[in-house]
């Protein structure tokens, strides 16, 4: 997250809450845009671990981690497809906007329409820019409920189940080396996880200043 200390939030009292929070306002609000809950999940399983906590201070438990972060994002989710579902015309009617224009609703639906409304729902949560798309348009072009809950509940358990046992994994085998330059891996994590963002508003910049 680039506006909060990933470290000092997940050491907190309240981690578990913060990190709920953050899964859960990716995934269901469309106005907010490229949290970066990849880096979230991961470094989760990484806290849980133990790494990057002081002796004697609070961590949470990887278990309710596991049960809790699926939960968030299933419920963000379906939030998200009643929003698309309900408003999501009034969303995307915005010709200048970034993230939002009818253009990038065409450019969604091309993706639901390539992989289908299963894959579009799972593959897209491990992309951040779609993560925060897939859902209200989910509920736009009206794939329906049940549907669209089956895949999303599927998609939310590989997606944070793979992110937060590879990162406690990887923090009980690798804890020294991964205590040491903790900083810099949650730092490279959350530069790799908001790449597609960058390069998308990237190419929308060179695209307006050609046509300048």
């Amino acid at each position: 997250m680039s506006f909060i200390n990933i470290t000092s939030a997940l050491s907190s009292t309240y981690a578990l809450a913060i990190a709920f929070g953050i899964l859960f306002i990716e995934t269901s609000l469309p106005l907010i845009i490229g949290l970066p809950g990849d880096t979230l999940l991961i470094s989760g399983g990484l806290f849980a671990a133990g790494i990057g906590v002081p002796a004697g201070a609070h961590h949470f438990s990887i278990v309710e981690l596991a049960i809790g972060a699926p939960i968030a994002a299933i419920i963000g989710s379906q939030l998200g497809h009643f929003l698309g579902w309900h408003f999501g015309v009034r969303i995307f009617n915005r010709p200048n906007s970034k993230l939002f224009s009818p253009d990038k609703l065409n450019s969604a639906e091309k993706w639901v329409g390539k992989y289908g409304h299963g894959k579009a729902i799972v593959l897209g949560r491990f992309v951040p820019v779609v993560r925060g798309l897939v859902n209200p348009i989910s509920g736009m072009i009206r794939i329906p409920f049940k549907t669209f809950a089956f895949w999303n509940v599927v998609g939310a358990l590989i997606w944070t189940q793979v992110l937060i046992w590879g990162g406690y994994a990887v923090g009980k085998q690798f804890a020294d080396v991964i205590s040491k330059y903790l900083t810099y891996i949650i730092l490279g994590i959350a530069v790799i996880t908001i790449l597609p963002l960058a390069l998308e508003v990237f190419k929308e910049w060179r695209t307006r200043k050609h046509l300048s």
